[in-house]
Formats: C-alpha cells, structure tokens, sequence
C-alpha cells in the first residue's frame, strides 16, 4: 500500500505496523485513550483533529519509521540458518498457551523473570531474535531490548505464522480473533 492521507488506520496499521510507534513518539496520537483513534479513522482526520498536523511530515515519519523497522526484521530463512548455527536466542513474545502448543524449537517465553535475567546477566552483544504471531508485535519488543543496550536484536518478520509457511510446515498454524 502506497503511503497516502486516504487509508484508515487499520489499513495503515496493517501496511505499516510501526505507524503506531511514529505516531505516538513524534506527535504523541494512539499511545493512550485521550490520545487515541479509531480503527474506520482515516489518517488525514486523526492529523486534522490533532492541531492540524500536516500530512507530509507526517507520512515522512511514518515512512522513516517503516524503513527503520525493515531493518530490524530478519526473514524466516535467515532466522533458519541462525537457528541452525545454534548463536542466537529465540525469544516468544507470545502467551503461555500460544507457547504451549505451538513454538519454534529451543525458544524461550518472554516473561518478567526472563526480563530480569536478561537486564541482570545476560550479555548486550547476545544475539536475540523476538517473534509472535504475525510479526507485527515484535518490533515494539526489539526496540525494549535495544534501548535497554541489545545491539543485536531482530524481529521474525511474519512472525510465527511466516516461519511455519516457509521453515516449518510442521508447525500449525492459527488464527487470533
């Protein structure tokens, strides 16, 4: 989907999962209820009723966002041949149950205990790849870990859902409503 002030939010959240996190960091919309839209918003109006932000600077941080984002993703295949090499930690994001019943092999489930591990021990240059269902939820945890000083973080783009279609068919795959 092309960048353009026509989309709704839920179509420019679906094209650019990261709009929400520009979005909030550049201009403060949709981290909170008083500041937040609703998913049939086009984006034009939610700038409009936000003190008239204008659009080109707006649709330039959502598009910076998104080639920042791009580069923290890596693809099922690369994740593979890291998985394989056995150097990286996979971490899901997640719930218990999702963990439970389907996960990529060796993972660990990203809980309190394990963030205080991490933050108390574990070495800043470990490399760490984060996942959840569909890739989209990942990059806000990638971008906890590098700003806590994890240089080396990326998000399984497609998520779970990505690496059973083009890893392992082996795995289910399921839906969330």
């Amino acid at each position: 989907m092309a960048l353009s002030p026509d989309p709704t939010m839920q179509e420019l959240l679906a094209a650019y999962p990261g709009a929400q996190r520009a979005l909030f960091r550049n201009y403060h919309i949709g981290g909170c209820a008083s500041c937040g839209f609703r998913p049939e918003e086009k984006l034009s109006e939610v700038c409009a009723r936000n003190d008239g932000i204008a659009m080109e600077t707006v649709l330039e941080k959502v598009r910076e966002s998104h080639e920042q984002d791009e580069k923290v993703f890596i693809s099922p295949s690369e994740a593979a041949d890291a998985h394989r090499a056995g150097s990286t930690r996979f971490l899901d994001i997640r719930t218990r149950e999702e963990h439970e019943s389907v996960k990529i092999e060796g993972s660990e489930l990203f809980s309190q205990d394990l963030i205080q591990q991490m933050m108390g021990g574990c070495p800043k240059d470990t490399a760490l790849i984060i996942y959840d269902h569909a890739g989209t939820r990942s990059l806000d945890a990638a971008a906890y870990f590098s700003g806590h000083g994890f240089a080396n973080v990326r998000a399984l783009k497609g998520g779970i859902d990505a690496w059973s279609l083009e890893v392992d068919p082996s795995l289910p795959r399921y839906s969330i409503e």
